[in-house]
């Protein structure tokens, strides 16, 4: 499915399940950047355990990203991955595992999505390359000015794929960073950390998805971890409900389409490469000090709370008088199984069904008024129930007729609003716009940097008036030539482009008209629709994917070959007899190794991240498998507007044939493509306060060859196997930076070793079910929250895990502080005007809360008025952090008071101990009268070398 589409929908349906991060940013003292200390309490009021990063979704957006300048080469990119993982690492804090997935391998029914997706990315790119020469050309040409073409290979994104040289040099860098960080921060030191690289098959979430079902089944395991999976694929949702794990939550970058992007030619922001002029960079700052830096701030991250999202769910699929009990977790998963319809990265969606138009609200409804009849649920543990689905997706059929004329109504109509909305800015378009000096600007970005100001305005606007004057008149009835100019012929015919109306796509099926059934197959499958056998063909391979997806989802992958061998989807209409189906799958088959599914995906462009020879058989006209790598092919819009959302019509991969060409050059390979193209596993790392490095010591030190099973015990319940690394991270020994720009560990006490998951019969079932012990969240929504909705107003989230979370606000001591360190005159002070509360205030006066910052705790609030002055309490009476508590950095005004020697006993705190708790800062309190500093605030200097220096 869409992924912005879906998010949408979802955030606009379900508001209360977004939470807004509270990050806490480095700070810098004497020019030295200071990290964050993970190690202290969660920011967010919340305590992860576990934290999953799809890696896949880093990667990208760190190696060519769209809203800043790409790194200029590869250990930048490095680099810069490393400091995304820091600074999710910092908002999350997880306190027992950090496991880092990147894709490998793929499924066969997920290399067709990849195929496509590489074609495309390989067209655009070569297309972009030579409109941005051609633009180059005709701009210098003109005399335009355009910065010196910097002379760089172009970064190839398809090279973010598993057996490449790119992502084993990647696997090699991120042994490097867990270990330095293992050995140099805090937040680390009691930390298990998994790297499943990409010579480990599966995709990256998936994998995720595959240890936890597999800890989940061991009996040490804790049904009360709360997990932090990371990543932008909307199927991550899915994934997550699919657990039935109580706390699981997503973090993410907050979605902001429409970014803005430099332009390829000239870097500056506001236009696009068919629209470069060419012109000047005009100077920001007085000495154009502000040349670097970028419009758009860093992106901010936000949380999907999962266990808010089954609340909602919880509550829209109660239903009343069943034939059979409720059950919530059945129901959602029905309702996981329902979101397959809208599409996913498996299977087409059905031409009845769009995100945007309410399909899955749609389906919702159908399905509670239908299940009163199918007498159970659609799914269990990830098995369908191909009866009670076909009265689903026949009752869906009943109404695609009129889904498909509404569709039609309102497109129309949004058609007639543009073309009204175009004509209306176009009449009220100024006749004339000063420029210059005198532009009109927003207000409030007169000071900023790079506006001019007219030293003479009344001169400025003479020389204006005169300029204007000087140009010949222009009449109402003038025509224009096609470059803006006035015609000297007059009247001339319009051309098309020039209209109000803008070209649409031809559309030959024309699903609102009668007869579009025949039409849609003889389009798109070129058969006639009266051709029963191949239609229930069509259906049969459909339904087998819905069954492969959910048994993906719930039980991992059942077969390594099954793909769906079609581009487009049947109509809910022709889902009649499929109870009847099979849905088994071949068992026992293998994945592709990475240098074969490279063959299987790149297109011919991408060859030169394969060996000579393999390469080869994509470009020779005489090689057997030439027709699997087309210089370009179709793109069918299939009803959509632009190209990105159409179908690329690429021929589907032959398995035997492709294995059948690549025997030939399979000796070719050298050692390093040998072991390039092996499958690997997952590795484990700890730090040396870690209970399970004495352990993987004692297994390195007996050279034991055999798999031995992993003490959880000592590793928060982690079962598994281990087995020895060959390449492995062994304390006492120097771990080579393989970044020329980072230093080598010389004294690194870490350890790795190889780690494999449980292993279970090929027809073990995981079953679908909360675990007895799991105790369910606190309810967060309130009777209010169930008509909250974002549509037609603004929604704001929350900031943080606690909703009690109190604003800012100032009680009697903390105005009588105030009256200490503040003018009482008539100054300047922002304080100078504010009004003392009365004796007996009890209340809170309350300021806005802004976006990022934390609350201030009520400060004194059990106090007497003779103890307000009182010194802090000695450190053996203050109480220790706990796991479970939050806690929220302080911010200056609390430091203030801390520093004026203010009495801040631990059970002064409202809250401590729940969500809102804050535990006490251990700062020095030495200073002259009332507590203030004789010599200023000190600040110790970082330590010379490392991040940190901690025992």
């Amino acid at each position: 499915m869409g992924v912005p589409a879906f998010f949408r929908w979802l955030s606009r349906k379900y508001p209360s399940i977004i939470v807004n991060c509270v990050e806490e940013k480095p700070k810098e003292c004497n020019g030295v950047k200071i990290p964050v200390d993970a190690s202290k309490p969660n920011p967010n009021d919340v305590e992860f355990d576990n934290l999953y990063l799809d890696m896949n979704g880093i990667i990208h957006p760190c190696t060519h990203p769209e809203d800043k300048p790409a790194p200029k080469n590869e250990d930048e990119m490095m680099v810069a991955i490393f400091e995304y993982i820091d600074r999710l690492f910092n908002i999350v804090r997880p306190r027992r595992l950090l496991y880092m997935a990147i894709d490998g391998v793929a499924p066969r029914a997920k290399m067709n999505q990849q195929r496509s997706r590489r074609f495309r990315a390989s067209k655009e790119g070569m297309e972009a390359a030579v409109e941005k020469q051609r633009v180059r050309e005709e701009i210098l040409a003109k005399g335009g000015f355009l910065p010196p073409e910097e002379i760089k290979e172009r970064f190839d994104s398809n090279c973010i794929t598993p057996g490449t040289e790119f992502m084993d040099n990647l696997a090699k860098c991120l042994r490097y960073y867990i270990a330095d960080r293992l050995n140099n921060d805090p937040g680390w030191k009691n930390l298990t950390v998994i790297l499943s690289d990409a010579s480990a098959p599966g995709e990256g979430e998936h994998k995720i998805m595959d240890y936890i079902r597999r800890q989940r089944a061991q009996p040490n395991h804790d049904p009360n971890t709360h997990h932090c999976l990371c990543g932008a694929d909307a199927d991550l949702i899915m994934l997550g409900l699919a657990t039935h794990e109580p706390n699981f939550t997503i973090i993410r970058e907050e979605f902001k389409p429409n970014k803005p992007k430099p332009c390829a030619l000239c870097n500056q922001f506001g236009h696009e490469v068919k629209d470069c002029e060419g012109l000047p960079r005009e100077k920001k700052g007085k000495h154009d000090e502000l040349a670097d830096s970028l419009p758009c701030a860093e992106g901010e991250f936000i949380f999907l709370r999962l266990n808010v999202l089954r609340e909602y769910l919880e509550r829209e699929l109660t239903m009343a008088s069943l034939p059979f009990p409720f059950d919530v977790e059945r129901s959602i998963d029905d309702w996981v199984f329902m979101c397959f319809f809208v599409g996913n990265d498996f299977l087409p969606h059905l031409p009845s069904l769009e995100i945007r138009e309410g399909a899955i609200d749609r389906l919702v409804n159908i399905y509670k008024n239908v299940v009163h009849k199918t007498g159970g649920y659609l799914t269990e543990s990830g098995y369908v129930n191909l009866q009670r689905v076909q009265m689903i997706m026949l009752a869906v059929g009943e109404v695609e007729d009129s889904i498909f004329k509404k569709r039609k109504d309102d497109e129309d109509s949004f058609r007639r609003r543009q073309k009204e909305k175009r004509k209306r800015m176009k009449r009220d378009q100024p006749a004339f716009t000063p420029s210059g000096i005198l532009t009109p600007h927003a207000l409030g970005s007169r000071n900023s940097p790079g506006c001019q100001v007219a030293s003479n305005p009344r001169q400025a606007a003479y020389e204006m008036r005169m300029q204007r004057n000087s140009s010949p008149s222009i009449s109402p009835n003038t025509s224009f030539a096609s470059d803006g100019s006035p015609s000297p012929l007059g009247g001339i015919k319009r051309k098309a482009e020039d209209s109000d109306s803008e070209p649409e796509p031809e559309d030959n099926v024309r699903l609102w008209e009668a007869g579009w059934k025949q039409r849609y197959y003889k389009n798109k499958f070129d058969v006639d629709a009266a051709d029963e056998k191949f239609r229930r063909k069509v259906v049969q391979s459909y339904v087998e994917g819905l069954c492969w997806v959910l048994r993906y989802y719930y039980q991992g992958c059942a077969s390594w070959k099954w793909y769906y061998p079609f581009h487009y989807a049947p109509f809910a209409s022709d889902f009649e007899g499929i109870a009847d189906m099979s849905s088994e799958f071949e068992k026992g088959t293998k994945p592709f190794k990475p240098l074969e599914q490279l063959m299987g995906v790149f297109p011919a462009a991408s060859g030169n991240f394969l060996p000579p020879t393999w390469r080869k058989l994509m470009s020779d006209p005489d090689s057997s498998i030439i027709d699997f790598y087309p210089e370009d092919f179709a793109i069918d819009l299939n009803g959509k507007k632009y190209a990105w959302q159409g179908v690329a019509l690429l021929p589907f991969v032959d398995e035997r044939r492709l294995r059948a060409a690549l025997e030939e050059v399979y000796p070719d390979l050298t050692p390093e493509e040998n072991r390039r193209n092996s499958l690997g596993g997952d590795v484990l790392f700890v730090g040396k306060l870690h209970p399970l490095r004495d352990f993987i010591l004692e297994l390195y030190q007996t050279g034991s060859t055999e798999p031995i099973d992993v003490p959880p015990e000592l590793c928060h319940g982690i079962q598994g196997t281990f087995s020895l690394d060959e390449e492995a991270i062994l304390p006492d020994q120097t771990v080579c930076s393989p970044v020329p720009m980072l230093r080598d560990l010389t004294q690194n006490t870490a350890v790795s070793i190889n780690f494999k998951d449980p292993q279970f019969a090929e027809d073990y079932v995981f079953k679908a079910a909360m675990l007895p012990g799991a105790r369910k969240p606190a309810t967060v929504l309130k009777p209010g929250d169930w008509e909250k909705s974002s549509n037609g107003r603004q929604w704001k989230p929350q900031l943080g895990f606690n909703r009690d979370r109190r604003p800012v606000h100032l009680d009697q001591a903390a105005f009588r502080t105030l009256g200490h360190v503040t003018p009482r005159g008539s100054g300047t002070s922002v304080y100078t005007n504010t009004t003392l509360p009365p004796a007996n205030y009890q209340g809170n006066t309350y300021r806005p809360l802004l976006r990022g910052q934390a609350q201030i705790p009520k400060l004194m609030s059990n106090m007497r008025p003779q103890d307000s002055w009182r010194g802090p309490p000695p450190l053996f009476q203050q109480h220790r952090f706990e796991r479970s508590v939050g806690a929220e950095p302080l911010l200056p005004w609390n430091r203030m008071i801390q520093n004026q020697n203010a009495a801040f006993q631990p059970n002064q705190y409202q809250m401590l101990g729940g969500p809102g708790g804050y535990p006490p800062r251990r700062d020095d309190h030495r200073g002259g009268r009332q507590g203030y500093p004789r010599e200023g605030r000190k600040y110790p200097l970082p330590p010379p070398s490392g991040r940190y220096s901690w025992n």
